[in-house]
């Protein structure tokens, strides 16, 4: 199966996929997984300590690692059969939500955005239109959508949920939501987002880490309920810089939680909470370790965006830290590219 064409280029996705950052939710933990004897060698104390104390227990979590990477395996063909069929059969309540226009931006958006595009634009001159939230860690705040376009969009996205169509996992740790490709929401939303409203800000804000460079992305979903996902573990994004923008509902507490960057002590981090206000996007690095607390009550639902630049994440994936290993995949993949004159070596994910 051949990658797709993305505005002229492939994507592809790092056969890392298939072994790294495999999320035990009963255990809270990410694993890398190539087999039983490595994941005996380099967890079963963690895992020991966490509630796996049992041959059973064991037997259990390998179990489900293995049809984790079955699934990942398989996601490329099997997301390709839904969005056709969902291309075919769905029908949108609020066609209007589907391409992006200037009157479902804020204000305070677009204000920040004209300016960032002004020739004598800076990072000191940004930050009077966005508020920052952690200047050490990079984290900002500002409104995106207009209240009405919050409103139609969750009608939207809840008329789809309630729909017989097929529904593929947002990612290993959200297990309700929407992936915004399959529903048709990605070439005509989010992809003009990111290409005219957010890159001038993350230029600005994120010029070390391709910013001014992004390429691509992966947006999607997700829904938190007391009949669902609560919260969401301590982790880091696969992508450069993170858009999540809380578009709404009644609910009370699940403040996002944001520590330092990728991978320190624990008990070293240096705390940031901050609540999730309907409306309003928070940017971060997609290093930054953060989560959600759990929510008391009601329902939430926030919209992610991995932005992704190939320029940085070419030389180095962020999930395995190593050259990346290209693997085929459907759409924008995982954001890694094959530039001319790099050498053609593009497989398949494998578990040995």
């Amino acid at each position: 199966m051949a990658a797709t064409e993305s505005a002229g280029r492939r994507f592809f996705r790092c056969a890392c996929y298939c072994t790294e950052n495999l999320f035990l939710s009963r255990y809270r933990l990410h694993v890398r997984f190539v087999g039983e004897q490595q994941l005996r060698h380099d967890y079963s104390q963690i895992l020991e300590s966490r509630g796996c104390v049992t041959p059973e227990d064991f037997e259990e979590v390998v179990s489900e690692l293995e049809s984790e990477v079955q699934r990942r395996k398989q996601t490329i063909q099997q997301a390709e059969e839904r969005k056709a069929i969902i291309a075919q059969l769905y029908k949108p309540v609020h066609p209007r939500v589907y391409a992006l226009q200037e009157p479902f931006l804020a204000g305070e958006f677009l204000a920040a955005t004209k300016y960032s595009t002004t020739p004598n634009a800076n990072l000191s001159g940004l930050l009077r239109y966005i508020q920052v939230v952690s200047d050490e860690k990079k984290i900002y705040r500002l409104q995106v959508f207009t209240k009405d376009y919050c409103r139609l969009l969750l009608q939207e996205l809840e008329h789809f949920e309630r729909s017989d169509m097929p529904k593929g996992r947002p990612n290993t740790m959200n297990n309700h939501g929407v992936l915004l490709h399959e529903l048709g929401l990605d070439e005509p939303l989010v992809t003009p987002l990111r290409e005219r409203y957010l890159q001038p800000l993350t230029a600005l804000l994120y010029p070390e880490y391709g910013g001014g460079h992004l390429d691509s992305h992966r947006a999607f979903v997700v829904k938190y309920s007391l009949d669902g996902d609560v919260d969401l573990s301590y982790h880091y994004d696969n992508a450069e810089i993170t858009l999540n923008i809380s578009l709404g509902r009644e609910f009370t507490e699940g403040n996002l939680v944001f520590g330092d960057y990728y991978e320190v002590p624990r008990d070293e981090m240096r705390y940031v909470e901050l609540p999730n206000v309907p409306t309003y996007g928070v940017l971060h690095r997609g290093g930054q370790l953060h989560g959600a607390l759990p929510l008391e009550s009601g329902e939430r639902w926030n919209l992610i965006i991995w932005m992704r630049a190939s320029v940085i994440r070419n030389l180095m994936c962020p999930m395995c830290k190593k050259p990346p290993q290209l693997v085929e995949d459907e759409g924008y993949g995982d954001g890694f590219t094959l530039e001319e004159g790099d050498p053609q070596t593009v497989g398949v994910c494998t578990l040995t």
